[in-house]
């Protein structure tokens, strides 16, 4: 019995070492890149947005779990708007911020000026995704998560421009005489006349030719993939693409118009089905899109948010601790930036590949006939409750808990690569506080071979 185990903890051992080998190398040379890192540092930075956020839609679950004729669902239900505000000036501008505090990163990488930089790119961003309401102010549904890769886009863009004119010195120099806050002020002029000319030629051409934002191009190009859905191994590919451009800050959300139509039909198929007296054959329904695809959240990252509860970095514990609760009711962003999970190499297989097989099975299950199609589309009332009333069964708990248990599994040695590279980081900043002195500082000193 101990050979067994030690051979599996050998077989693991193993494992871990290839991805340490092959993915630790990956991961420094991008965060090293100046683009990525800019963006990897600015999901990280939304990490207290993105937990105010998600905390403020849990309470709109509330009423929907208890009823709502007690005293805690009537105060949540009179005081909605509040949670409302809460989540629309955090997560609901996400793509603002964003595009703000990539810009301050790539700039500082440049040794450009940060503020102008920061300007430069909020505006090229309002310029692509700012959409107008009925009655002519601005409507947020472009601010939130379906802009993020929008923002990220304009972002590097606009400070590239910014650096590419002031390398052909294509800016206004004022006299040494004036201070610096106004010489970098009048320095932009002609950048910024540049990047609002560009984005908003971008806008029209999209608008004017094509009849389309900027945002929606994604949703077109990716409409062929999506166009039959109603297989497991469809929904498995539809899974798959999901985790694939969300972790390349794309939200899964630019899919909607394309799917939402067909799922809604299939849902009312099955129930027109039902009715006569025969059954439901439809899996791709809005209901378990909701409870089995996006359980504990896209990818079912709750096996992350578990294994970070125990790790060994502080740090990770924070975050799996945190994070926990948002997942109960499918919220995961403070997982998947907080990790982080978007851009990480080491999560790469895992999140992407492994992560849309895991939204699936469930699917598969109703394929084979082990359980029931959804003829009802439940309110969000947090995970394992949803599933049931997808069908009233309880065999959507049991996929449930499969989903669960092959999540803990398979994202196990990933967790344990990133643990590693965790302690790692931790350690050096330790020792760096703990000497007054960071680590390059200190190779540049031992370079330098000084002799006191």
């Amino acid at each position: 019995m101990s050979e067994a185990v030690e051979k599996k903890q050998s077989a693991f051992d193993k494992f871990e070492n290839l991805l340490n080998t092959y993915l630790g190398p990956v991961a420094e040379k991008m965060d090293k890149q100046r683009h990525l890192s800019a963006v990897k540092k600015a999901m990280i930075a939304m990490t207290p947005l993105l937990l105010i956020g998600s905390f403020c839609l849990i309470p709109a679950a509330i009423p929907n779990m208890i009823g709502e004729t007690n005293p805690i669902s009537v105060w949540i239900l009179n005081n909605t708007q509040y949670f409302d505000l809460a989540y629309n000036v955090s997560m609901g501008l996400m793509s603002v911020f964003v595009s703000v505090v990539t810009a301050y990163h790539l700039s500082k990488s440049y040794e450009l000026d940060a503020p102008g930089s920061m300007s430069m790119a909020l505006v090229a961003f309002l310029l692509l995704g700012m959409e107008m309401d009925e009655a002519g102010g601005i409507a947020l549904r472009g601010m939130g998560s379906k802009g993020l890769f929008v923002a990220m886009v304009a972002s590097l863009l606009a400070v590239e421009v910014y650096r590419w004119c002031k390398k052909r010195h294509f800016t206004i120099k004022m006299p040494d005489t004036v201070p610096d806050f106004i010489s970098s002020s009048f320095e932009i002029i002609p950048v910024t006349a540049i990047v609002i000319g560009l984005f908003l030629g971008i806008r029209v051409l999209c608008q004017g030719v094509f009849g389309i934002m900027p945002n929606e191009i994604f949703s077109i190009i990716l409409a062929p993939l999506v166009g039959s859905m109603d297989s497991p191994l469809a929904v498995t590919f539809y899974h798959i693409l999901r985790c694939f451009i969300f972790f390349f800050g794309i939200h899964p959300s630019v899919l909607s118009p394309i799917v939402q139509p067909i799922s809604t039909q299939f849902l009312a198929e099955n129930i027109a089905a039902v009715q006569a007296g025969g059954v439901a054959t439809h899996i791709f329904t809005p209901g378990p899109m909701s409870a089995f695809g996006g359980f504990t959240g896209l990818g079912v990252t709750m096996g992350v948010v578990i294994w970070f509860m125990f790790s060994k970095s502080k740090v990770q514990r924070e975050i799996g601790r945190i994070a926990f609760i948002p997942s109960l009711f499918g919220v995961n962003e403070p997982i998947l930036f907080g990790a982080p999970i978007v851009l990480n190499p080491i999560f790469f297989i895992p999140f992407v590949i492994f992560g849309g097989i895991l939204s699936s099975i469930p699917f598969w299950f109703m394929s084979w006939g082990w359980v029931p199609c959804s003829t009802f589309t439940p309110p969000y009332v947090g995970v394992f409750l949803e599933g049931f009333l997808t069908n009233m069964s309880w065999t959507s708990i049991v996929a449930n808990v499969v989903q669960l248990v092959l999540a803990l599994i398979v994202y196990y040695p990933f967790c344990k690569v990133a643990e590693k590279r965790a302690l790692a980081e931790e350690a050096r900043m330790a020792a760096e506080k703990h000497s007054g002195i960071s680590a390059e500082d200190a190779a540049l000193l031992e370079d330098l071979d000084l002799d006191f």
